[in-house]
């Protein structure tokens, strides 16, 4: 099973903004678009496009990337 990052926002707006941030920050790719369909909030999801090296080091964002406050 590979990484996936979830983004959760109050608004579409909220989280699509939080989502190109994480993208910029990490190199992920957009896999599901800022969606309500699951109810009460907006959730996306990306994917890294790049291998994790094998010491693990370089793709640290070095903070959490949040759209809930």
């Amino acid at each position: 099973m590979g990484v996936s990052y979830m983004i959760k926002g109050g608004s579409e707006q909220e989280c699509r903004q939080a989502l190109d941030e994480l993208c910029r920050a990490v190199g992920a790719v957009p896999t599901i678009l800022p969606t309500d369909q699951h109810g009460g909030s907006w959730i996306a999801r990306a994917v890294p496009t790049t291998k994790a090296p094998a010491g693990g080091e370089g793709l640290s964002v070095g903070r959490w990337v949040s759209c809930c406050g």
